[in-house]
């Protein structure tokens, strides 16, 4: 039976009404595994390590927050389908059904063994798990007058969420939304196509008005069937969709992007890996952190012990979503594991014939139906003939948005969060 949109809330209201508890004191603060990040990669791992340990290694969690707002479902807060606070998923269920130490403060910096928190207080680890999610610190280098508090992103759920719903609710007849859309990879969900269905609707039901979308991809990057049919029948005359259109130009005072204007601009600028994995030389020239997906280690700091997951890692083929995030987590996990009990990580070799990832999303398109997206990887010899990678082995995607999907949405996430956060 689906899970509906009112028991979905009635579950995460209750999930979300834990008292949070603090962490699990630890004298000496040395660790077998230190997790930094508390979103869906970081949680998972730090679940799963303890549980495939038979629950005897012990293991930190670190997040600048004592919960996890989820950028899944994050674009129905826009359109008054949900609420924030709906979305925010407690780390204390890891500390009370896992033993996990959760702790909450902010990771300054970090080298192999060891996390140095705000503050001076350092972590020592036998195995660290980097899973910090994304960044837009060199956009804002790059244009001076973008500024995230008149043109925000709403790509972290979280404030700028709740400030672009509050500009959207300014909308009115006839009024001008711009958004961008950088250049993949970048994190999705929430997703930018879906984001500008869901704006499109809001102003179609106001009787008219304008979605620019200045995408700096070729073409829509996901569902493409699903999307082009929705800016072509739909919201024609509303959405107009513009191929090729990277920044070139920001003005967040004026609200005004490569010359277009709008009443609500919405700036999701190119993204990284944050400034703590390149300051630790984990990330590439492009920004990423390239990991092993045998183990997620980094390739970067040879036999530093060190693991990336979730959206900060390049992992090519794979996407950058909650659901990717969390299926990676379980292969590091696994890896991690492995090798804390001083056992072979890749096994006899039927483990790397076995090492595959997958990713499912919804996506609503009105105010009560939805699309959907699945895809499939598994360790394979890439098209070279000569290198082994993840490789696509299947996808699918939905004939047509309707009513099911948009309550089947629901019963997808309340198993994503329950398997991450609980």
């Amino acid at each position: 039976m689906s899970i509906t949109r009112r028991n979905f809330i009635k579950a995460a209201g209750a999930t979300a009404a834990l008292a949070y508890l603090p962490k699990l004191a630890d004298a000496a603060n040395d660790y077998d595994v230190v997790v930094v990040g508390g979103g869906f990669a970081g949680a998972t791992a730090a679940k799963y390590i303890r549980m495939w340990s038979g629950y005897t290694l012990k293991v930190a969690l670190v997040d600048a927050n004592p919960d996890h707002t989820s950028c899944v479902l994050s674009n129905l807060v826009l359109n008054g389908r949900m609420q924030l606070s709906e979305l925010k998923l407690p780390l204390a269920k890891l500390a009370t059904n896992h033993g996990v130490a959760v702790i909450v403060g902010k990771a300054e910096s970090i080298k192999p063994g060891q996390v140095t928190l705000a503050g001076g207080t350092t972590l020592n680890c036998k195995r660290l798990v980097l899973a910090t999610g994304i960044s837009f610190h060199e956009s804002l280098a790059k244009w001076p007058s973008l500024n995230f508090d008149k043109t925000p992103h709403a790509w972290v759920a979280g404030p700028q969420t709740t400030l672009l719903r509050d500009q959207l609710r300014t909308l009115r007849k006839g009024d001008t939304f711009v958004m961008t859309i950088p250049e993949a990879p970048y994190r999705c969900p929430p997703g930018p196509y879906e984001r500008a269905c869901v704006v499109a609707d809001m102003l179609k039901r106001l009787g008219g008005g304008k979605v620019i979308v200045l995408d700096a991809n070729a073409d829509i990057v996901a569902e493409k069937h699903t999307f082009d049919t929705a800016f072509n029948t739909i919201y024609k005359g509303i959405v107009d969709y513009r191929r090729s259109s990277p920044i070139a130009s920001v003005d967040s005072a004026t609200r005004t992007v490569n010359g277009v204007q709008g009443k609500v601009v919405n700036v999701i600028a190119p993204h990284r890996a944050p400034a703590l994995l390149e300051g630790a030389g984990l990330t590439d020239v492009f920004g990423w952190a390239p990991v092993n997906p045998l183990t997620y280690e980094t390739t970067q700091l040879a036999g530093s012990g060190i693991h990336v997951i979730g959206d900060s890692c390049k992992a090519p083929v794979q996407p950058k979503s909650g659901h990717m995030a969390n299926s990676q987590a379980k292969v590091c996990a696994d890896a991690i594991v492995r090798y804390l009990s001083n056992l072979n990580p890749l096994g006899d070799g039927e483990r790397t014939k076995n090492i595959t990832t997958n990713s499912a999303c919804y996506s609503p398109i009105t105010y009560s139906e939805a699309s959907w997206l699945t895809a499939n990887y598994a360790y394979g010899l890439a098209t070279d003939g000569k290198t082994y990678q993840m490789n696509l082995v299947q996808l699918g995607e939905a004939e047509k948005w309707d009513g099911e999907n948009f309550e089947d949405m629901f019963t997808w996430a309340s198993n994503l969060f329950t398997d991450s956060f609980t």
